[in-house]
């Protein structure tokens, strides 16, 4: 399946990713406003009974728990949010489930977290899981597992999640429904600000402002959202980012919101979650000489090359590579844990064999599990 790569060909696009946030299915009142969610429904159905095939990221799931658990507000604290999750995400799956119904289409729920996406075995569950969802004719709704997750809670990390899932499942397109009109030049509510319809490449935003919060019943803001882009064209995939009311002429291809242009082509799943599917988990401080070789593209890294150990990982776990003038220069899998490394630091693998043995003389991050920085 060849991308869309003009909002021209997005009507044509088989496979469509569609991203909604909290505040686009949610009222005044914080309860679950089930007219948008019906809304949305109708125009992805007919996608669907068109012949496309439509992947739904939705949050909401502690929005749709705010009502019922009569809190005035989204809670701040995570085990307050997390209940409310567990509450609201059967409510909003049952209200999905009930909409796509009235036009004779299934549905079929997926609960994500970042580790689903950085470990191969569950990325591979995963995709394997989605793409028989497709095949079947049932549109996969996707969201964050908020009962189980912490931090990701305070992230908005569904923007992420929804790059990540069109890369899985090959999208030609993604749209991000929010509720503002598009990117603009400056804050929407800032008199003169003006809506910016078409980005070719996400660097020539710099200098543009954007805002980092999103609404009350949000967590993810412009910031998250221009990430979400960022990680999508990158990997060859489109995106449309508009508010959820214009979310039918943005898949006819008409011109609303902020169109993102591919600014590269299709990667290996590998290569991608280990650039984009979990925040690290710690750092690896390298020697000048270790540093140009990384970044050559073509060294494993040995612990010769490394000066210092920042944060507590395991051995698989995705870590930072950082210069010697601070600047992170790639991301890799680690091979060992962060317990291991002190004692290794800056002796050759000649001499690690020689009074450890074997296993202590391999690489620290093998080029094969490693991703330039300015490559992502």
């Amino acid at each position: 399946m060849n991308a869309a790569t003009s909002r021209a060909s997005l009507p044509d696009a088989r496979r469509v990713v569609v991203k909604i946030g909290s505040s686009s299915l949610t009222g005044p009142d914080g309860r679950l406003d089930l007219g948008a969610l019906r809304a949305l429904v109708d125009v992805l159905a007919a996608r669907v009974t068109g012949g496309g095939q439509v992947v739904l990221v939705s949050s909401g799931a502690i929005a749709a728990g705010i009502g019922p658990l009569g809190l005035n507000a989204r809670p701040r604290d995570v085990a307050t949010m997390q209940a409310a999750a567990m509450l609201g995400q059967g409510q909003l799956v049952a209200r999905y489930t009930e909409a796509f119904a009235a036009h004779g289409l299934q549905i079929g729920q997926v609960l994500l977290t970042a580790e689903d996406t950085v470990r191969r075995s569950r990325y591979r569950n995963a995709q394997r899981s989605l793409e028989r969802l497709l095949a079947l004719g049932v549109v996969p709704v996707v969201n964050e597992n908020d009962a189980v997750t912490t931090d990701e809670l305070t992230f908005g990390d569904n923007d992420r999640l929804a790059a990540l899932v069109s890369h899985l499942v090959r999208a030609d397109a993604m749209v991000l429904l929010t509720d503002v009109d598009g990117l603009h030049d400056a804050p929407p509510s800032r008199a003169g600000a003006r809506r910016i319809p078409h980005v070719a490449d996400l660097a020539d935003l710099e200098g543009v402002e954007v805002t980092a919060r999103g609404s009350a019943v949000g967590t993810g803001g412009m910031v998250t959202k221009l990430e979400s882009a960022r990680i999508a064209t990158g990997a060859g995939v489109p995106v449309v980012l508009t508010s959820a009311r214009n979310v039918a002429t943005a898949l006819a291809g008409e011109d609303v919101g902020t169109f993102f242009a591919v600014t590269g082509r299709r990667t290996s799943a590998r290569r991608l979650w280990i650039a984009h599917a979990a925040r690290s988990h710690g750092r690896l401080h390298l020697d000048d000489g270790a540093a140009r070789a990384v970044l050559g593209g073509r060294a494993s890294l040995l612990p010769a090359g490394i000066t210092r150990v920042e944060g507590a990982f395991e051995a698989g776990d995705p870590v930072e590579l950082v210069a010697p003038d601070g600047a992170v220069v790639a991301r890799g899998l680690v091979a060992f844990d962060s317990g291991e490394l002190p004692g290794l630091l800056g002796r050759s693998t000649f001499d690690l064999r020689a009074e450890l043995g074997e296993g202590y003389d391999r690489e620290v991050v093998h080029r094969d599990d490693l991703v330039l920085e300015h490559r992502r």
